[in-house]
């Protein structure tokens, strides 16, 4: 579907495909601005889609397929040539990728951590017992449920917006969200409290934006690499490794952060039951080269502490 620009070998249209809700479509805006700006001469346009993440939101993610709902619309689309390009944020992307299909692109990362949005309390602290917290995450259940067994914990689907809407409605007296969709709709404003960290490990890739291309696509993987940033992209890598090598999914509750100081990528990562009784964590810091590698024998710790009784009873149901 596109002529190359013979004098840099940048097409001369590139299509994104995105999911529709707001906060897609702002990052898949975001990404065509700066492709925009990298490249004037290519006409950048945007293809909203559906898909059956977006459409089935009463069961908790875990129960019907996980997250590769969210983008096998997309990766269609480009497999059909509709579409040259789709931007995920990285938390929802399956740790291992379809065949024909790469993460060219991981962007720098917004703030990666988890963020508490409640009409009436200030923290998750001052919340009283029984109270209501909304949550689609199994790592976050497990998280609340280990340390705050007083809650009650509810399921919690749909777009950002239905799910502010939510809360609003009085349907949960709290709810835990990513910061980064937050700051990136400008509902800042809406955060009570951030969950640092040693509060909440953030989800692998959690605050970073991917950008998906089919393998073959020289041309398009040319004109996207200098959206590249090279310190989230080890951080990403390495927490993504961790998850992959447990089998990390929807119905694996397992946390998994990066961080990059004075040149050492220092991985924490942990794995739990979700009613967060069990929990083995873990820590590991090398070589930012050595991301993937970190992240595997992270994961491999983690399962000489007991973590493979822990992904045997969750992936059993038992």
């Amino acid at each position: 579907m596109n002529v190359l620009n013979s004098s840099n070998s940048v097409p001369s249209h590139l299509v994104i495909a995105s999911r529709e809700s707001r906060l897609a479509l702002w990052q898949a805006e975001h990404i065509q601005a700066r492709l925009s700006d990298l490249h004037p001469q290519c006409d950048v346009r945007i293809l909203g889609m559906t898909t059956r993440g977006d459409q089935i939101l009463d069961r908790p993610l875990s129960q019907i397929g996980g997250k590769g709902l969210f983008i096998k619309e997309l990766e269609v689309a480009m497999q059909e040539g509709r579409a040259d390009l789709a931007v995920h944020s990285l938390k929802d992307v399956p740790m291992e990728m379809p065949e024909g299909f790469s993460l060219t692109v991981i962007a720098k990362r917004e703030n990666p951590c988890d963020a508490f949005v409640s009409n009436t309390h200030e923290s998750i602290d001052a919340l009283p017992v029984g109270a209501v917290v909304g949550t689609s995450s199994l790592r976050r259940e497990s998280i609340l449920r280990a340390s705050y067994p007083q809650l009650r914990i509810e399921p919690l689907r749909g777009n950002l917006d239905t799910r502010l809407r939510k809360l609003d409605e009085g349907q949960y007296d709290a709810i835990i969200l990513a910061a980064a969709g937050l700051i990136r709709l400008g509902l800042q404003g809406r955060i009570r409290a951030i969950l640092t960290p040693e509060q909440s490990l953030p989800a692998p890739g959690q605050g970073a934006l991917g950008i998906e291309v089919l393998s073959e696509r020289a041309d398009v993987i040319a004109a996207l690499s200098p959206l590249d940033d090279a310190e989230t992209a080890h951080c990403v890598r390495a927490e993504r490794a961790f998850s992959r090598a447990l089998g990390g999914s929807c119905q694996v509750p397992l946390g998994g952060y990066a961080v990059l100081e004075n040149g050492v990528l220092r991985l924490r990562g942990f794995v739990a039951t979700p009613d967060g009784l069990q929990i083995v964590r873990g820590e590991l810091t090398g070589r930012p080269e050595d991301d993937e590698s970190i992240g595997r024998r992270l994961a491999q710790q983690l399962r000489d502490r007991g973590a493979n009784a822990i992904l045997a009873a969750v992936t059993t149901g038992q």
